[in-house]
């Protein structure tokens, strides 16, 4: 049992492309199924039905209901790119997470293709963080902060 909620994103179209891509950059094992796996009659039957990434970083999605493989149209948070989430008004933490070379490194991946809100840089309380909007549409919010020596 998980102590806290977790993500599931629906993507028009894109949620193998995605769920791919965030396996790449985290880890972990994905695990895909489609809707003809599941037993759906709606088309395409390719699309993903549930997705599941699990490791260190956890994360579920599939594709929207009524969007075909091959993306969606129209603009997007992340730039305007086909495939992408709308997310407004939740970020994704990864506080703390891992070491901070690894969460540094997942920042700069994170924003490849996407969009820096904020960029990765210390701050007055001695915290290091930054957010970026990926380019599947997904808001994070990346950082840690060193140990104090009293």
């Amino acid at each position: 049992m998980s102590p806290s909620p977790l993500p599931y994103a629906l993507f028009p179209g894109s949620a193998r492309e995605a769920l791919t891509f965030y396996q790449d950059v985290f880890g972990g094992e994905l695990t895909l199924h489609t809707r003809a796996e599941f037993g759906r009659t709606d088309e395409p039957l390719t699309a993903i039905a549930h997705g599941m990434l699990t490791g260190l970083v956890t994360l579920y999605g599939a594709d929207a209901e009524g969007n075909t493989a091959g993306g969606s149209s129209g603009a997007n948070s992340a730039g305007g790119s086909a495939g992408a989430i709308r997310s407004e008004g939740l970020m994704l933490t990864l506080l703390g997470t891992a070491e901070p070379s690894t969460l540094r490194a997942w920042f700069a991946r994170l924003s490849d293709g996407g969009r820096v809100v904020d960029e990765f840089q210390e701050r007055p309380w001695g915290a290091w963080d930054g957010q970026v909007i990926d380019r599947y549409g997904l808001h994070w919010l990346v950082g840690f902060e060193l140990a104090r020596e009293d």
